[in-house]
């Protein structure tokens, strides 16, 4: 037998796999640097694993309560509002200033404070610093209870009583005859409509609490026709009416009622009163309808 005759044909490389080794030879040069870049990322995040840390706890690094400005805290605020936010979300011990959150966990932290009615902004910047603006509620009235007063502003929402002392609170209008109690935390509302009503009042008529010399707002009659009385220092009384925004048909608005108020700054409250729901008789509300509660002196 010829061997020449069986002899086989060269086997033949696919064209595909031909292609494949010439297109890596043609582009080892760049795939070796993608493989370096990988490598350096590789070991970057090694290294950052290992030190990362440390790096955010570096002290320019770490935002600390004394690099934290806290704008807007109202005057009537006697207590360290900044160290007790910071406190209570248990952030006084110091943040990194990488922490990507850190603006959303200061604005909470103070967000929650009772005080604190609005947090307006919240900025952070390197070096370890913020800036942390609030606006604050504002006292209008304190509410009479058991063995004190407790501070509520114009929604009826309870304010810190450790910032009111029996001196500071002799400057507000007192709210009297409440039954109830709170039913939430400082910061929360009181949840009595009578409370709400009461701080609206007292929010509505303002300075000319101090202008009258009027001391107490309390409320009177049945709830379906709830009104509101004002006291002066020597148990006089002024008719105010109905809540504002749920006047009665028979009597002045609200904002005539204010007005004839005002008409009595300056003026000695008499002793038998003055109602403001009544007829105006030209002075400042100084008339009483037939058969009223004063007219019967």
């Amino acid at each position: 037998m010829n061997p020449t005759a069986r002899r086989r044909p060269p086997i033949e490389e696919p064209a595909s796999r031909g292609r494949l080794a010439e297109f890596l030879v043609r582009r080892r040069a760049g795939l070796g640097a993608i493989a370096v870049v990988l490598a350096a990322v590789a070991a970057g995040a090694l290294v950052w694993s290992r030190v990362g840390d440390q790096v955010l706890w570096r002290e320019d690094s770490l935002l600390t309560p004394a690099m934290i400005e806290v704008r807007g805290i109202a005057p009537w605020v006697t207590s360290d509002l900044k160290a007790e936010a910071l406190r209570n979300a248990s952030l006084d011990g110091g943040l990194p200033i990488g922490d990507p959150e850190l603006a959303n966990r200061l604005a909470r932290a103070f967000d929650t404070h009772p005080w604190v009615r609005q947090v307006v902004r919240v900025e952070a910047r390197h070096p370890a610093a913020a800036t942390v603006e609030i606006a604050c509620r504002e006292p209008v009235a304190v509410v009479a209870v058991k063995g004190g007063t407790l501070a509520v502003d114009a929604e009826g929402v309870v304010l810190p009583s450790a910032d009111f002392s029996p001196e500071a609170a002799a400057h507000y209008p007192r709210i009297v005859g409440i039954d109830s109690s709170p039913q939430g935390p400082e910061g929360s509302r009181w949840g009595d409509p009578l409370v709400e009503q009461g701080a609206a009042l007292a929010a509505l008529i303002g300075p000319e609490w101090k202008s009258l010399g009027l001391v107490e707002c309390r409320p009177r009659g049945p709830r379906e026709a709830r009104s509101w009385e004002l006291l002066g220092p020597e148990s006089q009384i002024i008719v105010f009416g109905s809540t504002p925004g749920q006047e009665r048909d028979d009597e002045p608005s609200t904002a005539a009622r204010i007005a004839r108020l005002k008409g009595l700054v300056g003026q000695p409250i008499p002793k038998e009163g003055v109602d403001l729901t009544a007829p105006a008789d030209g002075g400042a509300g100084l008339s009483f309808p037939a058969g009223s509660l004063f007219s019967q002196g």
